[in-house]
């Protein structure tokens, strides 16, 4: 089967701490799982005086390799929980992945037939 174009990656970008929030909530909506990576924001004094809120320097980003059909659902969960509005101060976007290797979609639906 081919899989090109069925797949995006969600890329989130979040304060410290807060990829569990992420994980739980893209969980619940459909991902699988993700990977998580320590990153560091540059920030500046300018942007904090004029937006009004503290920009902190440690982040991390989390990436998921989603089903496309399932990518505005899972985009606007994660905003709700983790978004510039909440404490994880996350960015959250997606790109198209043009292939992809390595995700098998079978063991999705037979984990899933398993638990009914």
């Amino acid at each position: 089967m081919d899989n090109t174009q069925q797949y995006e990656i969600i890329f989130c970008i979040v304060n410290y701490g807060f990829t569990d929030i992420v994980m739980e909530t893209a969980k619940q909506n459909g991902a699988r799982g993700g990977t998580i990576i320590n990153a560091r924001g540059t920030g500046n004094e300018e942007t904090e005086k004029f937006y009004g809120i503290v920009i902190s320097p440690d982040k991390e980003i989390v990436m998921i390799i989603i089903e496309k059909e399932n990518k505005d659902k899972i985009l606007h969960a994660i905003y709700e929980t983790a978004g510039l509005e909440n404490l994880g101060q996350g960015i959250i976007f997606s790109l198209p992945i043009s292939h992809v290797l390595g995700i098998n979609k079978e063991n999705k639906l037979n984990t899933e037939s398993k638990g009914s």
